[in-house]
């Protein structure tokens, strides 16, 4: 028995390591990275705790780094509120350096309410993940995830399968990320994100994140 509290602080630490959060409480710094800030995204004060807010014309974060460099399989999670703005906005793009190897969070806004679209590019392969008939209320906060496990890309709106597809991505190089536009500074977002994890593991449902 005396065992059991060893093997619980293991489990805790390899689920540390093998994870990276970045909480959007201020612009200078996200997870820990320096930024470069275009426009005049802002900290705000929301029921879920600080996010930063963007205004879906010129506002975006760029940051130095892929998180998910390396990764075989991978959780990519986020807690956002997206509040409308124009049709197709890509809000979160980690990119891999001199290929067109990358990871999107999009969204499409459909008769004012939203869909989720998870994009992965490496390589040969290329999946988009978009269910049209999944919509929901604009002005709320959600949690999403895309999860690879290897042999199947899914992905999810608050814990709720949205997509799935087979397919084999090659783990991704070092590379940079965008927070509210695309890295080409096009699709700018209109709404505010709280927090991201990236977990170097394919997650359960079960082990997401939740909305505060």
């Amino acid at each position: 028995m005396k065992l059991l509290p060893v093997l619980l602080a293991c489990a805790s630490l390899a689920a540390a390591v093998d994870s990276e959060v970045w909480t959007f409480d201020r612009l200078d710094r996200v997870g820990g990275h320096p930024t470069t800030v275009v426009g005049e995204p802002r900290v705000v004060d929301t029921p879920v705790g600080k996010a930063i807010e963007f205004d879906g014309v010129d506002d975006a974060l760029f940051v130095g780094v892929h998180p998910l460099a390396g990764a075989q399989t991978f959780t990519w999670e986020a807690i956002f509120r997206p509040d409308g703005g124009q049709p197709e906005q890509r809000w979160f793009h980690l990119q891999e350096s001199g290929t067109e190897n990358r990871l999107l969070f999009e969204i499409r806004v459909i008769d004012g309410r939203w869909c989720l679209d998870s994009y992965g590019h490496s390589g040969d392969a290329q999946q988009a993940l978009m269910n049209r008939n999944s919509l929901h209320a604009l002005g709320a906060w959600y949690h999403v995830a895309a999860v690879y496990d290897g042999n199947q890309f899914r992905n999810y709106v608050n814990g709720t399968l949205e997509g799935a597809a087979n397919i084999r991505f090659a783990p991704q190089g070092p590379g940079r990320s965008s927070i509210g536009v695309r890295i080409n500074r096009v699709n700018y977002f209109k709404g505010a994100i709280h927090l991201a994890r990236f977990t170097r593991r394919a997650l359960a449902p079960a082990e997401f994140l939740a909305v505060p």
